[in-house]
C-alpha cells in the first residue's frame, strides 16, 4: 500500500505563505500603509521581480550577490537573478526610465527572494515596503523620509518604537585622515560595529598612526546617546577635516527636526553606527520596537546611485518588512460576516445578490445545494424567499 508523502507539501527553510484570515489584513495593512505614502505625494512602483543580474546588482552592495538567486536565462544565455533588495530597482526606475531631473518620490511594496537568512531574520521571503525621495540632498528630505518611517510604524499599531540615528561620514572623515590603508578598513568597520574595544585598541596599535587618532577611533566607538553627544563628538574630532564636523552637524538637525515634530519618539544617537555602510553615504537610521533584537525598519541616505545607470542623483529612503510589522501589531482580525445565497434563477434574487456586493458585503452561492447549512459554509445570514420577496435573515 501506498503511503502519502507529506515532504512533498513543505515549502524550504525560510520561505512561508500566509493563510486566511491574515491573508486579508495583511493585504489591508498594505493598502493602508501604501496610501499614507500616497497622502505624502509618493507614487507607487512596481519592480520586475526578476531581472539581468548586470543590471540587478549593478551599483549595489557586495552583500546582495550573496543574498542573490541566479539562473540562466533559456531565451538570450545571460545571468538572472531574483531580486533581493528592491532600492537598486526603484533607483533604477528613477534614474533610466522616469530621466526625472527633478525631484521624484517614489514607493514600493513586493517579495524578496534571499538565497540565505539575513543574520536575526529566518525569512528568506520578506514582503518589503518602502519609500524613497531622489533629485534632492537636503536636511529636509532626510528628515521627511525618517517622519515617513515614524508615521508607517505608528500606523501600523506601533506606538512605542525608537529611533537610532548615525552618519558613516564620521567613521569615513577618521579613516581618510588616519593614513590607513584601505585594505585594513572593512576589518576596522567590522571591529566598530561590534563595539569591541580591546579587540579595536589591540589593532590600532599594530598600526602606523598616531595615539590621537587611535583614541579617536575607540572613542567613535562609545559615542552613543542622547543629543549631547553631539557636543562631545566636536571635542572629539575638533581635528579632523570639515566634513567630519559636517556629519555632525546634519545628524544633530536631524534629530532636532524629528523631535519637534515627535517629542515622544526616543531618539538615540549612535556614531559609529555603520549599518549599510557599503552603499550609504550619509544618514543612517533605524526604527526599532520594545523586546525586538533588530531593528524593525531602516534606512539612509546613498547618493550618486543612479550614476552606474547614466544619472548621478542624491536619494534617501528607507524600507520594512510588512510581514514582520503584521506579527508585532498583531491586529485584532474580525470573523468576516457572510451571506448565503440559494442557487437560484430568479432575476429578483440575482438583483438581490448585486446590491449587497454592491455594499461591500461578501455573498457566496451555494453550490452544495442545502447539502451544508450556512454555518458550515461560515455564514452569518443567508438569504430566504418569503412568499414572493428574496430577504436576507441572520441564521439561528
Amino acid at each position: 500500500m501506498n503511503t502519502l508523502d507529506n515532504s512533498r507539501w513543505l515549502l524550504p527553510d525560510g520561505i512561508n505563505e500566509v493563510l486566511p484570515p491574515q491573508a486579508q489584513a495583511l493585504e489591508k495593512l498594505r493598502q493602508q500603509i501604501l496610501h499614507l505614502y500616497h497622502l505624502w505625494g509618493y507614487d507607487l512602483v512596481m519592480p520586475a521581480m526578476i531581472e539581468f543580474t548586470d543590471s540587478l546588482l549593478t551599483g549595489t552592495a557586495h552583500s546582495l550577490d550573496r543574498k542573490t538567486f541566479t539562473l540562466v536565462d533559456q531565451l538570450t544565455g545571460k545571468q538572472m537573478g531574483l531580486r533581493s533588495d528592491m532600492t537598486p530597482q526603484v533607483a533604477r526606475i528613477d534614474a533610466h526610465q522616469l530621466a526625472n531631473s527633478g525631484i521624484s518620490r517614489l514607493c514600493y511594496c513586493g517579495h524578496l527572494v534571499h538565497a540565505r537568512t539575513d543574520g536575526l531574520n529566518p525569512s528568506r521571503s520578506p514582503l518589503q515596503i518602502g519609500a524613497e525621495i531622489f533629485g534632492n540632498d537636503s536636511i529636509q528630505a532626510d528628515i521627511e523620509v525618517v517622519s515617513l518611517m515614524l508615521e508607517t510604524l505608528h500606523g501600523t499599531g506601533l506606538p512605542n518604537v525608537s529611533l537610532d540615528l548615525g552618519h558613516v561620514g564620521i567613521f569615513r572623515s577618521l579613516f581618510r585622515e588616519s593614513g590607513l590603508d584601505k585594505a585594513l578598513e572593512g576589518r576596522l568597520f567590522d571591529m566598530l560595529q561590534r563595539k569591541s574595544i580591546p579587540e579595536l585598541r589591540e589593532f590600532l596599535q599594530q598600526q602606523d598612526i598616531d595615539a590621537n587618532r587611535r583614541q579617536q577611533f575607540c572613542q567613535l566607538a562609545l559615542l552613543n546617546g542622547d543629543l549631547e553627544i553631539i557636543e562631545e563628538a566636536r571635542q572629539v574630532f575638533q581635528d579632523v577635516a570639515d566634513d567630519c564636523n559636517a556629519a555632525l552637524d546634519h545628524i544633530e538637525l536631524v534629530a532636532l527636526g524629528i523631535l519637534r515634530n515627535y517629542p515622544d519618539v526616543k531618539v538615540h544617537l549612535d556614531l559609529s553606527e555603520l549599518r549599510g555602510y557599503e552603499y550609504h553615504t550619509g544618514l543612517v537610521f533605524a526604527g526599532f520596537h520594545p523586546g525586538q533584537g533588530r531593528e524593525i525598519a531602516r534606512g539612509g541616505r546613498y547618493d550618486d546611485i543612479g550614476s552606474v545607470f547614466g544619472v548621478a542623483r542624491p536619494a534617501t529612503g528607507f524600507s520594512a518588512d510588512l510581514h514582520t510589522l503584521f506579527q508585532l501589531a498583531n491586529p485584532t482580525i474580525e470573523p468576516q460576516t457572510c451571506t448565503l445565497a440559494p442557487q437560484h434563477d430568479d432575476p429578483q434574487l440575482r438583483q438581490l445578490v448585486e446590491q449587497l456586493r454592491q455594499r461591500g458585503e461578501r455573498v457566496l452561492y451555494d453550490l452544495s445545494h442545502g447539502e451544508l447549512s450556512a454555518q458550515q459554509q461560515h455564514c452569518s445570514h443567508q438569504i430566504v424567499k418569503d412568499g414572493q420577496v428574496w430577504l436576507v435573515k441572520p441564521v439561528n
